[in-house]
């Protein structure tokens, strides 16, 4: 039983470091819009059926607002963003949400 917890609990660190470490990078790269750039990796995910790396990238972008003062997160923009990635599908895909 306790084993089971400890791999579980090791399970759960290694999402959280994949998430700390993907929002690290994307505020190296460009701190004005990694919040941009992870909310546009989570509509792909959303769009491509993909619920897990949808929470990956969502969370990645809440790690984004959290650690980075100088992350632009206007909703407009993020809506855009997310309008262009449903889009990208074509109006008769049947995922197209």
């Amino acid at each position: 039983m306790l084993q089971a917890v400890r791999r579980w609990l090791e399970k759960r660190n290694a999402i959280r470091c994949r998430w700390r470490r993907d929002a690290q990078v994307l505020i190296l790269l460009d701190k004005r819009t990694a919040y941009y750039e992870a909310q546009r990796r989570a509509a792909r995910s959303r769009v491509d059926g993909d619920a897990r790396e949808f929470a990956h990238w969502a969370k990645v972008a809440a790690e984004i607002a959290r650690t980075a003062p100088g992350a632009e997160m206007d909703i407009d923009v993020v809506r855009a963003v997310v309008d262009e990635e449903l889009h990208r599908l074509g109006p008769g895909s049947p995922r197209r949400m």
